[in-house]
Parts: C-alpha cells; sequence; structure tokens
C-alpha cells in the first residue's frame, strides 16, 4: 500500500485532489465525449494513462513547492504505445505541450531511458520506473480496459483525416481533463463542483422560433414583393433540402433575401431529422458576427426554453482564452497558482447548441497542435457547420480546408454549408481534395434552381469605370457631393480617411474597423435613419460593411476590386428593390491603387482581366455561370493547387508533423492585439474597465464588457509610435509588450468622433 497521491495540491478550500480519482473522472468524461465511436476504449486508456506520472515521488513533492521542472505525461504515452494505441499515446503526450509528431520514430522517443537520457524540453521524468507507476495506479484500485479497437490501427501513416481523428482523441481528453481540473478548484469543502452542461439543442422549437421570427419580420418589411418573394422561395428550399442525408452542401442565394435566417432554419430542421447536436456558425469578420448574433440572440434568449446560454459567440473579443500564444506547459512552470489555472479553463469547449465564432477560429482549430484551441474539436461531431461569405475563404489554402472540412461530413457525420451570393468554384478542385481526403469535394446545392432565385433580384445598373483610368480623390469627392444619399466603399482604411476629410461635408459618415463596435453601431443606426427620412447621407467604408450589413442606398461606388466583393457592394443598393428605378453602382480606380494583402490584389487583377476581355455588355455579373468562370480563371492564374502554401501544409501532414502543420496553417499570418480605447459616449464605462483591471488584471468577464469599445488591430511593428499611447493589460505570465494581446489605448485625443482611432493607419479589412 503506497501513500496518497495527488493529481492537484490545495484549492482555495484546502481540499487536495485525490490523484485516482481524477484519472477516473477524466477517463470516464473522454470516453463519454466520444461514445458510439469502435475506438471509445482507447480514449478511456488515455484518461487513465495521462497523469500516470504523477505517481511519481518527485512529482508529489513538486505539490509540496520542493521539486519542479517535470515530465509526468511521457510515462503515461510511452504505456499507452506499448499497448498499441498510437493516437492515445499521441493525445497523452501533447495534453500540455502540444501535440507533436505522427511517426515511428517520434513515438520511439517515448521510451523512458531515452528521455531520461534527452529529453527534448530539458525536463525530467518523475519516477526511475513506470512498472513502479503501474504498480501505484493498481495500488489504487484502478485497471486498464482490454482495447479490441484503436483509432489509428496498425498504420502510422499520415493524411489529412488521420490528424483530424487524432485531435478528436486529444480533444476529449484534454477538455475531459480541463473540466475536471476546474471542478477541483471551483469546488468547496462538500468536493469538487463541475459546472453545468449546455443546453439541448431542441431542434424542433428552436426551428419554430426562427419560422415565427421571421413571420414577424416580414409581416412589418416594406420590400417589395418580389423581393419577398425571393425570400420565401429561399426559405422554402432550405427546409425542403434539410430532409437529405448528412454531407456537403452549397447554399447560393442572392444578397438581401434572407440567407442569414434560411440556412439557420435549414440547419434546425436538418438537426431534427437526422438527431444532430449543434450548429456552428461560421463567418469572416467580427462586423458579421456582431449584426448575425445579435439576430439569433434576438430570437431565442428571452425565451426561458432557451435561455442566455443557447448562444454562444467565440472569437478574439467574446472573453474566452488566447489559443494561440497561452502554454499549458506544467513542466516549465513549477507549481501553477489557482489563478494561473483559471487562465488556462478560460479555453472554449464549446458546449453549447448554437456557436457563432470566425473562420479563423474553426478553421485554425482544426489545424492547430494546441490543448486549448483542440479542447472544442470532439463538439464537431454530428454537428452543422454553416459557413457564411465562403467567398472570403483564402484561395491559397483551399485544397487542405476542404480535405479537412470533406472528412467532418464523411466520418464525424456532421453537415457542412457553404453560402454566399458569389458561391467559389471549389467543385474544379475535387481531384486535388481526393489526393488529400478520399471522399473529395462534391457538394449538393440546396437551391434547386439558382437562376430563377437571382432573376427578380436584379435591382442595380452597373456602370464599370476603366481599370486603367485613376480618379483623383478630389474629383471623387465632387461626384459624390452631388448625390444626396451614396455609399462609396474603398479597400483600405488610409483611403476611407483621406476621402473622407476631402469630402468635408457635415452630411459625411465614415465607417471602418478604427471605429470600435459600439461606435460603428451608432453610425449605422443614424445613417439608416437618414436613409429611411430620405436626409443627405454620403457614407464612406471599407469593406466592413459589404457582407452581413443591412444598407440600402439609391447608389453606391465601389473601388475595383475582387469581382465577389464589387458583387458585395452591390448587396447595399436597392436592396428591398422599392426603388422605381435600378440602383446605381459605379465601379472606378482609385488614384492611390493599393490593396489588402493576400489575393486580393490578385482577385482583382482578374476582374479588370474580364472586362478588357469581355466589354461592359458582357459582365454578367448576376448570373451563376459567370461567377464560376471568374472563380476558375482566379484559382488557374493563382495556382492554388500548387501553391507553396497549400504544399507546405500537405508536406507536413505526410510527415505527421503536429507543430509543423499548426505553424503552416494560417488564415491570417500576422497576429493581432486588442485594444481598448476611449469613445466619447462610453468614457465612463473606458474609466471603469481601467481601474477595475488594474485592480484585478484581465479576466474573461472583463473582457466582455469591454468588447463594444475594443478594436483588433494587426500587431504594429515595434517602431511604430502608437506603442506610445498603448498600456499592456495586466496577464498574470505574459506581461511583455511582444506577447500581451489586451492594451488600453491612453491618449483620448487620438480617437477621432467621426474617424476612430486616427493613430491606427494598420491595414485591416475585417
Amino acid at each position: 500500500m503506497h501513500e496518497p497521491c495527488y493529481a492537484h495540491s490545495g484549492n482555495a478550500t484546502g481540499r487536495w485532489h485525490p490523484l485516482s480519482e481524477h484519472l477516473v473522472a477524466v477517463a470516464h468524461l473522454a470516453e463519454t465525449f466520444v461514445q458510439g465511436e469502435a475506438w471509445a476504449a482507447e480514449a478511456r486508456l488515455a484518461g487513465l494513462l495521462h497523469d500516470l506520472g504523477k505517481y511519481g515521488d518527485a512529482f508529489q513533492q513538486r505539490l509540496k513547492g520542493t521539486a519542479s521542472g517535470l515530465d509526468h505525461w511521457s510515462a503515461g504515452a510511452w504505456l499507452a504505445l506499448k499497448q498499441r494505441c498510437a493516437a492515445a499515446a499521441l493525445a497523452i503526450q501533447g495534453h500540455h505541450v502540444g501535440l507533436q509528431h505522427l511517426d515511428r520514430t517520434a513515438l520511439g522517443g517515448l521510451d523512458p531511458i531515452h528521455m531520461a537520457a534527452c529529453h527534448p524540453l530539458g525536463l525530467r521524468l518523475t519516477a526511475p520506473s513506470i512498472d513502479e507507476l503501474v504498480s501505484r495506479l493498481q495500488g489504487d484500485g484502478l485497471t486498464l480496459p482490454q482495447i479490441d479497437r484503436t483509432l489509428l490501427g496498425a498504420s502510422l501513416e499520415s493524411s489529412i483525416p488521420r490528424m483530424l481523428d487524432v485531435r478528436r482523441l486529444f480533444s476529449a481528453l484534454v477538455d475531459a481533463d480541463f473540466l475536471d481540473t476546474e471542478a477541483h478548484f471551483l469546488g468547496d469543502a462538500g468536493g469538487k463542483r463541475y459546472r453545468q452542461p449546455g443546453p439541448s439543442l431542441n431542434a424542433q422549437a428552436a426551428l419554430k422560433a426562427v419560422l415565427d421570427f421571421i413571420r414577424h419580420t416580414r409581416a412589418a418589411c416594406t420590400a417589395a414583393a418580389h423581393v419577398q418573394e425571393v425570400r420565401q422561395r429561399l426559405l422554402d428550399a432550405c427546409l425542403a433540402a434539410a430532409n437529405q442525408d448528412t454531407g456537403l452542401f452549397t447554399l447560393t442565394a442572392p444578397t438581401g433575401s434572407g440567407k442569414t435566417l434560411a440556412m439557420l432554419a435549414f440547419a434546425l430542421r436538418h438537426a431534427a431529422i437526422h438527431g444532430l447536436q449543434r450548429i456552428v456558425v461560421v463567418i469572416p469578420y467580427l462586423t458579421i458576427i456582431e449584426q448575425t448574433a445579435s439576430i439569433y440572440r434576438s430570437i431565442f434568449a428571452a425565451d426561458p426554453q432557451f435561455g442566455e446560454h443557447f448562444l454562444l459567440e467565440h472569437h478574439s473579443l467574446a472573453g474566452l482564452g488566447d489559443e494561440r500564444q497561452r502554454q499549458d506547459n506544467e513542466g516549465e512552470e513549477g507549481t501553477l497558482s489557482h489563478a494561473d489555472r483559471c487562465d488556462r479553463l478560460l479555453a472554449e469547449n464549446w458546449d453549447a447548441p448554437l456557436i457563432v465564432t470566425t473562420s479563423v477560429q474553426f478553421l485554425e482549430s482544426l489545424f492547430s497542435n494546441r490543448p486549448a484551441a483542440c479542447r472544442k474539436l470532439h463538439r464537431l461531431q454530428r454537428a452543422v457547420i454553416l459557413f457564411d461569405e465562403v467567398q472570403t475563404l483564402p484561395a491559397t489554402l483551399a485544397v487542405p480546408t476542404l480535405a479537412a472540412l470533406s472528412h467532418l461530413a464523411s466520418a464525424w457525420r456532421s453537415s457542412v454549408i457553404f453560402a454566399t451570393a458569389t458561391q467559389p468554384a471549389f467543385n474544379h478542385l475535387d481531384g486535388a481534395v481526393r489526393k488529400a481526403a478520399a471522399p473529395g469535394w462534391r457538394p449538393r446545392e440546396i437551391v434547386p434552381d439558382v437562376p430563377a432565385l437571382f432573376a427578380p433580384m436584379k435591382r442595380v445598373q452597373i456602370q464599370w469605370g476603366s481599370p486603367d483610368s485613376p480618379v483623383a480623390w478630389e474629383s471623387l469627392a465632387e461626384s459624390l457631393r452631388q448625390e444626396p444619399q451614396v455609399l462609396c466603399i474603398v479597400n483600405l482604411k488610409r483611403h476611407a480617411k483621406e476621402l473622407w476629410e476631402k469630402l468635408d461635408d457635415p452630411d459625411a459618415y465614415h465607417l471602418s474597423t478604427n471605429l470600435c463596435p459600439a461606435h460603428r453601431q451608432a453610425v449605422l443606426e443614424e445613417v439608416r435613419a437618414r436613409l429611411k427620412s430620405e436626409r443627405p447621407v454620403r457614407l464612406v467604408a471599407t469593406q466592413c460593411v459589404e457582407a452581413g450589413v443591412d444598407l440600402d442606398f439609391p447608389a453606391v461606388y465601389r473601388a475595383w476590386g475582387p469581382l465577389d466583393a464589387i458583387l458585395q457592394a452591390a448587396g447595399r443598393c436597392n436592396r428591398e428593390g422599392r426603388r422605381p428605378c435600378p440602383g446605381r453602382l459605379w465601379v472606378f480606380l482609385p488614384e492611390d491603387e493599393a490593396y489588402p494583402p493576400g489575393g486580393y490584389a490578385q482577385a482583382a487583377q482578374v476582374a479588370k482581366m474580364l472586362l478588357r476581355r469581355h466589354g461592359e455588355a458582357m459582365m454578367r455579373v448576376d448570373e451563376a455561370d459567370f461567377i464560376t468562370a471568374y472563380y476558375r480563371e482566379l484559382y488557374d492564374l493563382t495556382g492554388m493547387e500548387q501553391s507553396r502554401k497549400a504544399q507546405a501544409i500537405l508536406a507536413a501532414v505526410c510527415a505527421g508533423d503536429f507543430p509543423e502543420v499548426a505553424r503552416a496553417y494560417r488564415l491570417i499570418e500576422q497576429d493581432t492585439i486588442n485594444v481598448l480605447v476611449p469613445y466619447a459616449p462610453l468614457i465612463d464605462l473606458y474609466q471603469d474597465l481601467c481601474t477595475a483591471v488594474e485592480r484585478q488584471g484581465l479576466t474573461s468577464e472583463w473582457i466582455r464588457r469591454a468588447r463594444p469599445i475594443t478594436l483588433n488591430l494587426f500587431r504594429p511593428k515595434d517602431e511604430d509610435p502608437i506603442w506610445e499611447g498603448l498600456l499592456p493589460v495586466p496577464l498574470a505570465g505574459w506581461r511583455l509588450r511582444e506577447r500581451n494581446d489586451w492594451f488600453i489605448y491612453t491618449v483620448a485625443e487620438n480617437y477621432h468622433p467621426r474617424l476612430g482611432l486616427v493613430a491606427a493607419p494598420h491595414v485591416w479589412i475585417a
């Protein structure tokens, strides 16, 4: 009989966490999270072995503060590998340091003799013998399960599907470990206190609520009859298509056709028919999330059968843990404080029936190796995953992205829907996707007759300005002054600022992501009020106004850009179809022809090339075939299938190198920071938040309160003068500027009442 061993030291109540109790709880939860899979016993094994090294005397001394620099995970990983459970071994090895390498050579390095002599992290094992650790585990009455089926089987060949499946087991283990640890530190004298599980989807009731909401809003809607008819036809098509088997879908619908609610209705009915457990809505930009989440919350939040936890927002401003920067390596930090652990447990596990998140959050998690980022992935089995405005997905990442989503649909029994008015021609890549994931990319279109749906929505006449003759800002400003109500969309924030200043007009407004969310909302409310009352209004904006923002101008100007961006701009023109004459969209080339980073400039050049080739009369941008031809030309020009970025990812996948895959798969190459700004109408909130964070540091509640007055910016270069006004928000363990993600902007005069933060010229297109 050995001395009692513990997983964690005492919490606020002084209660220590018995190791055997922790292992049993984690094993049970991990197995539950993958219930129904033939390899569920392997998840249980991972739970029982993940902290095997904590049975070592050195770790027990560490809990008392007399040891540090220990590796408590490799012993369990090696024992799992000896039982031919390679996926469990990877999950155990990575549950603090991240998933490592899926190959025999790397896994062979888990041998305790090798680890003791040459540990890759410079740590030491907790006990000289695995036999001693197993003896103590058995002495606590624990037995390892019989493993009949393993996730990887005998083959350790790597692929996108195999790595995703390993991440699912890893996700189940990490979430189980986090939940039980959290329950310990939130517990009291009566024992552990687990968080309440999220509510169930209750898809039938939720669908009824959505349909009731649609009926009520349409009763008060003033849109033209033909627009109302298109919205009803789209809704009917979505409800009818929901009967189909789970899998891959596209939803191609014109702007202004009610896609946001129609696709949710599809998802709910589809879930009700097939017993799916949750809906995940993936949106490219925070600006669109603000509006979409607001609509969804207005449907569900007030109804007690759904409640406030029915909808979860997960993005950089949602008050949840940072999954890129924060490490979870206990071995490097000695005994963790209660505050440190609580910080780490902020990572979200998506235990909610309706989740709204960003493309970055969702897709980078699919390719991540970090515990916090992967924690939620097991929730994607038996889910409906809706990608809105899918045309924004980077072309260079298309093949690995589509391969991963294809596997979710085929093996995880989920459905993936790509929704947009300008459907990318991803079917063109089916052959390339099949090489990475056998099912390939052959989605079914939800709308039975796409051209017939688009035909009544031809509400705009487009005048294609020369792609070779630039227009001076002053000349453009003069044209805008002649329009009583007009929207002008440009490609960069510096362009929007310069054009707004050239207008020198009290009726001119500015909208970009240099304005905090509360400021943007105030501008939109004022603009809509002026449009409705037919007062003068001239709005200069970046792309943040294009997708998912409900505006209806009689005239729109759009700087040359990708064809899909031009069509999104058209969707803000005569949106409700009420005007006696068609709306007017002018496409112009600004005097400073510059574009956001990435493939934006190349896509703009393809659009201009089509005009030169076909002429204005043949630019049939309201026809799906023309859009498909545009995307195929773009893909051929970018050489997407052979792109360096995709090839680097696929090479890392073939090597089974989880860290390199995570490093290579980035939707946004440059890191971002969150900045609390002194927006004058909410200056009391700003000052209160400044005081609160000095007193208690960064907390999830503080972040949630800060969201209305927080900007998301690219991390400035070291020499950027903006640093002079940035005060780092205190965060335990990460006080240096280059590792902090939250800042307070302290120079109030640099937050302009119309332009927002004028000290932030960084290119950012969200």
